[in-house]
């Protein structure tokens, strides 16, 4: 038989302390961190989710802007400022929608031009972010005459 003398890791002692769990304290001291680290990872989720879709929001409005712009550099350079000054390029979520694209919430895009040889063209799309937030981006290019 062997003696607890060279069996040092199975005493009385050793076997009630495995047995103990963790105190009160202790319990309430992992409450209290989990309570205060909880709050501002959700605050940060919440908000890398709307940066996530504003930047969203931004790239579709500049895909429309580019659309409306090469819809231009397909036009027939004499017409370009006459069909501008008219609105042929001014379009609602209507007129977006129908031109097979999704518009954003209440998004236009509208067109300015300026110059004669030499024409100066700015595409500015417009729409209403989360929150009632109007946002806006423009393209702005030259386009020349043959």
């Amino acid at each position: 038989m062997l003696s607890m003398a060279k069996n040092k890791g199975v005493g009385p002692r050793r076997i009630r302390s495995a047995l103990t769990g963790f105190t009160f304290v202790e319990l309430m001291m992992v409450i209290a961190i989990v309570a205060v680290t909880i709050p501002s990872l959700l605050s940060s989720f919440v908000s890398v989710t709307l940066l996530n879709e504003t930047n969203n929001n931004y790239g579709i409005a500049i895909t429309h802007a580019q659309y409306v712009m090469e819809d231009i550099r397909d036009a027939d350079f004499i017409g370009i400022k006459a069909k501008i000054e008219s609105g042929d390029w001014d379009w609602n979520s209507a007129a977006i929608n129908n031109n097979g694209l999704a518009p954003l919430a209440n998004e236009n895009i509208n067109t300015e031009v300026s110059g004669t040889d030499l024409l100066n063209i700015t595409v500015i799309v417009n729409w209403i972010d989360r929150g009632g937030r109007q946002k806006n981006t423009q393209l702005v290019t030259l386009i020349s005459g043959p």
